[in-house]
């Protein structure tokens, strides 16, 4: 079978976890939580959003671990208005995303990347894509792992991988 084509690989290091869990599902939620976390200049780098059987919502974002504190501060603050039940948070942890060019008209990418991430042990904490791009949150400890098997599994450019931290991408040599 020929690899799939992909534009890149990208890294995104030195992040932290936030779980918003078993909130009401109901409108507004997310903009609240998300809203908290911009009036304290936290950028988010990774937004999941899904809700159970039990029709409560959880949000699941990605902060940059030198806004772990302060976003923790944020999202105490308002655990009672939002009512959510439980607050989680993960450190070490990173994301690694595959890109398009042509993801939308290839049907499986996700399943071809999902397989090759677990084929070498990386579990997937959340998933986040959009039309041309792929990404998963992972243990931060396997990031090289998980970068080298989806270079390996997709017809990646050699100057395509791509590592941001703290809000910079630079290309991997």
């Amino acid at each position: 079978m020929e690899k799939p084509k992909a534009g890149g690989i990208i890294q995104n290091l030195n992040l932290a976890k936030i779980g918003v869990m078993s909130l009401p599902d109901r409108p507004g939620i997310a903009s609240v939580v998300l809203g908290t976390l911009s009036e304290k200049n936290v950028n988010v780098q990774f937004i999941s959003h899904t809700t159970d059987i039990n029709d409560r919502a959880n949000i699941i974002i990605c902060v940059n671990m030198s806004d772990l504190e302060k976003s923790k501060l944020a999202i105490e603050e308002i655990k009672e208005k939002v009512e959510a039940k439980e607050i989680v948070y993960q450190e070490n942890v990173a994301m690694v995303s595959v890109y398009g060019p042509h993801f939308k008209d290839q049907p499986g990418i996700a399943a071809i990347a999902f397989s090759a991430l677990a084929s070498v042990g990386v579990n997937i904490i959340a998933i986040s894509t959009s039309i041309s791009t792929i990404s998963c949150l992972i243990d931060g400890e396997k990031i090289n792992k998980a970068t080298e098997v989806l270079q390996l599994t997709f017809n990646v450019p050699s100057s395509g991988v791509f590592i941001a931290s703290d809000g910079l991408s630079l290309r991997n040599k």
